[in-house]
């Protein structure tokens, strides 16, 4: 696993294309949210809004289209005919992704706390962020099994990239007060509200409310990927 994620991560440095999508973009984006802030919903919407963004664009799209790539060079098949498991080769594939999202999100995370305050619950802050994190992972190989290129993986991404990120908007501008359980049942609106409140506060019986469908959506894209995951090249 480790040579290759060490090979991934060499070739992530050499396509420009991909380092723009899973470094560039998601750092402007967290930058940006920071230097505009318009007061709705305080340090804690920002911070949610930035995690949201940095991961589903550095993990979820640049994931998808680079496993597009590995499968449709058949670099995929080849690695699979070797005595590596299937788990170790899909892991060294996008732990570099993964590495450097967490990176981007401490530093552009640690530049809101000195502007705008800790956050009330770290430990919390960081349960949420792997939740994400790992929620991507899931969702970037079941899309990259209906996704014919990485060309196409801007595409096929954009439909869930959208929505997750607008549901994190509406949980933190509109609050829970109404329609409490569908937004946290949304995707990615249970952990909107769940990073909201770990930067905010709340109180424990909330969290452990949120929580549920957090888990919920990581074990539901966890499933759909290991069910529509290809590693042929699609037609």
């Amino acid at each position: 696993m480790i040579p290759i994620a060490l090979a991934e991560l060499r070739m992530l440095v050499r396509n420009r294309l991909v380092l723009f999508c899973a470094v560039l973009i998601p750092l402007a984006f967290g930058a940006f949210l920071i230097l505009n802030d318009t007061g709705t919903g305080g340090a804690g919407a920002i911070a949610t809004l930035q995690i949201t963004i940095m991961i589903a664009m550095g993990v979820y799209v640049s994931g998808t289209t680079t496993l597009a790539a590995r499968r449709q060079t058949l670099m995929l098949k080849r690695m699979r005919s070797g005595a590596i498991s299937d788990g170790a080769i899909l892991t060294g594939l996008v732990v570099p992704l993964v590495v450097v999202s967490v990176i981007q999100i401490a530093l552009v995370l640690s530049i809101l706390s000195f502007t705008a305050g800790a956050p009330a619950n770290a430990v919390l802050l960081i349960i949420a962020v792997l939740l994400t994190e790992v929620m991507f992972v899931g969702f970037a190989l079941a899309t990259a099994g209906v996704t014919n290129s990485p060309e196409h993986a801007q595409v096929t991404t954009l439909p869930l990239f959208f929505a997750t990120i607008a549901i994190a908007f509406w949980v933190m501008t509109t609050g829970t007060a109404e329609l409490t359980w569908v937004k946290r049942l949304l995707p990615g609106g249970g952990i909107a509200e769940l990073i909201g409140a770990a930067w905010n506060g709340g109180a424990s019986v909330d969290l452990l409310a949120l929580l549920l469908p957090s888990v919920v959506w990581v074990i539901a894209a966890m499933y759909f990927a290991r069910t529509m995951f290809k590693w042929e090249p699609r037609a």
